[in-house]
C-alpha cells in the first residue's frame, strides 16, 4: 500500500478483518504503525504496508530472495505474461463482483493487482513467505494488502473469509484454500503447460515441466475441490539475454545458479531467443464437507 510523507502505514480495512493473530488466533485491531490482537499479541507494520506475521525466520532457499523479487519485476513489466494476467484478471471478474481476493503465494503482487483492476469493488490481500516480496505487492495497487507468512503453515486467517482464491506458480495448501474461501467462493490456479519455456530449458539444461501436472493437480485437490473450467493461453515471445537471464532468475533455479554450470550458461546469452510461453488457469470449486 502506498504511503506518502510521515503517515504511518496502514492496511485495508477488508484485510485487517480477515486476519487473525497468529500466536492465539484472535481477530486484530490497528494500532500505531502495528496491529495487535486482545492478548496484546503485537506485529509491526512495515513502512511498505505489509505485516510480517511470522515467528521465526524463514530457511535459506525456501523464500524468494531481493534478487529473485527484482528480475520478476523487471521481467513482468516487459509484458511477457500480460496475456496471462489478462485472462485471469478475466476470469475473475466473471466470478467476482466484489469482496475479498487472497493471493496465495502472490509475489510482487503483478496478477493481484490486474485482477483488482478488472473487480473495482474488491479488496486484496498477498500472502507470501518472502518479505522481499511483501515489499513489493503491498503498493502493488491502493486495495491491497500484504502479510508474511509461510503457506504450509496454518494460515492466520479467519474460516471462510475470502471470496476468491488465486494461486499462481505457487505452493498449494489445499486444506488452507478450503478453510478461509467462503461457501460459493472459487479457486484460480495457474499452472505452466508442457511447454512453457521449453526453449530455454533445452538450452541451458533446466528442468521440463512435468507432462502430467494437469492429473497431479486435479488429484492434489481432489478432496476439497472439484474441478470446474480450464483454460490454455500463451504463445512465443522473444526474449533478450536480459529478460531470459530474468525467466530463469525469478524462479526456483535461482537457489541452485552454482551447480551443474547454470550461472556460466545464463552468462553465455548473448542472442535473443524465441520461447513458447504456455499457462494453464484452472477454476476449482469446493467440495461441501
Amino acid at each position: 500500500m502506498n504511503t506518502t510523507g510521515t503517515r504511518a502505514p496502514r492496511l485495508p480495512s477488508a484485510v485487517l478483518r480477515a486476519l487473525r493473530c497468529s500466536v492465539c488466533g484472535e481477530r486484530l485491531s490497528p494500532g500505531e504503525r502495528a496491529v495487535r490482537c486482545p492478548n496484546r499479541h503485537s506485529f509491526d507494520l512495515a513502512k511498505q504496508g505489509y505485516v510480517n506475521l511470522l515467528h521465526a525466520k524463514v530457511d535459506a532457499g525456501t523464500a524468494d530472495t531481493a534478487e529473485m523479487v527484482a528480475a520478476r519485476t523487471e521481467f513482468l513489466a516487459a509484458g511477457h505474461y500480460a496475456r496471462l494476467a489478462e485472462v485471469l484478471a478475466g476470469r475473475a471478474a466473471d466470478l467476482l463482483g466484489g469482496g475479498l481476493v487472497l493471493d496465495a503465494g502472490g509475489g510482487t503482487g503483478y496478477y493481484l493487482a490486474r485482477v483488482l483492476d478488472a473487480v473495482p469493488a474488491a479488496t486484496g490481500l498477498a500472502l507470501d513467505v518472502s518479505a522481499a516480496a511483501r515489499r513489493r505487492s503491498a503498493r502493488a495497487h491502493p486495495r491491497a494488502g500484504a502479510a508474511v507468512w509461510n503457506l504450509w503453515q496454518e494460515w492466520p486467517l479467519g474460516t471462510g473469509v475470502a471470496d476468491l482464491l488465486l494461486n499462481v506458480f505457487a505452493p498449494r495448501n489445499a486444506a488452507e484454500f478450503h478453510r478461509v474461501l467462503r461457501p460459493g467462493g472459487a479457486l484460480l490456479v495457474v499452472s505452466p503447460g508442457p511447454d512453457h519455456l521449453a526453449e530455454l530449458a533445452g538450452r541451458l539444461g533446466l528442468l521440463a515441466v512435468d507432462e502430467d501436472k494437469r492429473e497431479r493437480l486435479d488429484t492434489a485437490l481432489a478432496e476439497y475441490f472439484t474441478p470446474a473450467e480450464r483454460t490454455s493461453c500463451g504463445g512465443g515471445v522473444l526474449l533478450d539475454p536480459a529478460d531470459a537471464r530474468r525467466a530463469v532468475l525469478m524462479g526456483p533455479n535461482a537457489h541452485h545458479l552454482h551447480r551443474d554450470g547454470l550461472a556460466d550458461r545464463l552468462g553465455a546469452l548473448t542472442e535473443p531467443i524465441e520461447v513458447t510461453t504456455a499457462f494453464e488457469v484452472s477454476t476449482y470449486l469446493p467440495r461441501t464437507r
